[in-house]
């Protein structure tokens, strides 16, 4: 399919481009970049897209999510989890090794692949587990899983608890050039808590979690990175204190980064008042003081990269005692609403900053040659509305799960259309 995309403020900031302009897009890859286009070939069908006030970027790339399949089908699908990220304008997504069976060998990853290209409608780059069926006992096939097609190892969900195996996977990982994305959690200080250690935990009567549970090993995983000179990324960081070691260990030239996630920026612990088990997630969420910093260390670049953390559940899981709820919620088809409408109408971030954290820098961590409008790319493209504000239903969701604190919000940033591959997903914001 050709498809012209006329009239567009288009932003690309690896290209540097923010002008109003026309793309146009032929065979699934973006072939001209310039103004007044007419493609109107008699005998060959051309989808026009009137983007006229509206904002073109690069189609958004998620790193870390969870899509369930296999073994949890009963929270999430990779079919309902892509659909879902599609309306949230990501063109792109990388799913955890948490399933059942964990994502430990080639043919779990090939199955996902697999799958994915049969149903999915958004691209999806498996990320493998660290340790064999994340046990923390013994490392992976590290190699075996990089030829199989992951982007990344992780535990998420899980911290590696045993120093010497983080240190290991580190340097296979470094011999294999595979990313090492850290979940920064010590059991032990989490000491059965279920929310931040605060004054809001301890009204509400529920057992706290120190920050220190996160900012122990995000240090941990810092020097061991230092010592083998082998990068590591960490995830969902939500403290001040997260932040500033981070900070410190970039000026120290180790080579570190790390994403936040739109609920560390936009919610505090007081949403977890009334004992709201959709504001239950892991990290949990912290206070103002820890939102401010997550905004400071978006602005200074500190933090490389917004990242969903997409967590579907059943109703069940969460319809229940907060201490026993499952942590997570879905994320995909609110993230970029919530990153505009927090951070760039409020100043905090330019949109070229903002697409940024969505593209190209998730897409070097990951080493995907993503995230541009460059000519001869895969046609990967997002079209929202800047202006025109709108309320989150979450009833409307496509993602199976619905365990999300924002229904009713009121955001801006609307998307309007998904392209994938030169092929329209979402039009006008309907899934096709």
């Amino acid at each position: 399919m050709r498809i012209l995309i006329k009239g567009g403020r288009v932003v690309d900031p690896k290209n540097n481009i923010d002008k109003i302009t026309d793309v146009y897009l032929d065979k699934g890859v973006i072939s001209e970049i310039g103004d007044d286009i007419n493609y109107e070939l008699e005998g060959l069908e051309l989808e026009i897209i009137d983007a006229t006030g509206k904002i073109v970027v690069p189609g958004l790339i998620d790193m870390h999510c969870h899509l369930r399949e296999p073994g949890f089908e009963y929270k999430e699908t990779i079919e309902t989890g892509t659909m879902s990220a599609a309306m949230g304008g990501f063109t792109s997504i990388a799913c955890m090794p948490n399933t059942k069976p964990v994502v430990d060998n080639a043919a779990i990853i090939t199955y996902i692949k697999e799958k994915a290209k049969e149903v999915g409608k958004v691209n999806v780059y498996p990320i493998g587990a660290i340790t064999k069926g994340q046990k923390g006992e013994e490392l992976a096939e590290i190699g075996e899983m990089k030829f199989a097609g992951v982007v990344a190892i992780s535990e998420d969900g899980k911290t590696v608890k045993n120093p010497v195996l983080m240190r290991h996977a580190l340097e296979y990982a470094g011999m294999f050039d595979t990313t090492v994305i850290a979940h920064c959690e010590d059991k032990d200080l989490v000491d059965g808590g279920s929310m931040n250690e605060g004054y809001m935990s301890t009204s509400l009567g529920l057992r706290g979690i120190t920050r220190a549970a996160e900012e122990v090993v995000i240090a941990r995983d810092i020097l061991l990175s230092e010592v083998t000179n082998v990068g590591v990324h960490i995830a969902h960081v939500s403290t001040r204190g997260g932040v500033n070691l981070v900070r410190d260990a970039k000026k120290r030239g180790v080579k570190v980064t790390c994403e936040t996630c739109p609920h560390y920026f936009t919610l505090t612990e007081e949403a977890v008042d009334g004992y709201n088990t959709n504001a239950k997630m892991n990290p949990p969420l912290r206070t103002e003081d820890d939102v401010k910093a997550i905004c400071e260390g978006l602005a200074d670049g500190t933090i490389d990269a917004i990242a969903t953390d997409h967590a579907p559940h059943h109703i069940d899981e969460k319809n229940c005692e907060f201490a026993h709820a499952a942590n997570g919620i879905v994320g995909f088809e609110t993230a970029f609403g919530l990153s505009y409408t927090y951070l760039v109408k409020s100043g905090i971030l330019s949109l070229n900053e903002l697409i940024k954290k969505f593209t190209i820098n998730p897409a070097k961590i990951l080493g995907l040659g993503k995230g541009s409008l460059s000519e001869e790319a895969k046609a990967d493209i997002m079209i929202f509305d800047a202006d025109e504000e709108y309320e989150v239903h979450v009833d409307a969701f496509k993602s199976k799960a619905k365990n999300s604190p924002y229904d009713g919000f009121k955001l801006f940033g609307k998307v309007l259309y998904t392209i994938v591959r030169g092929k329209i997903i979402v039009s006008q914001g309907i899934l096709l």
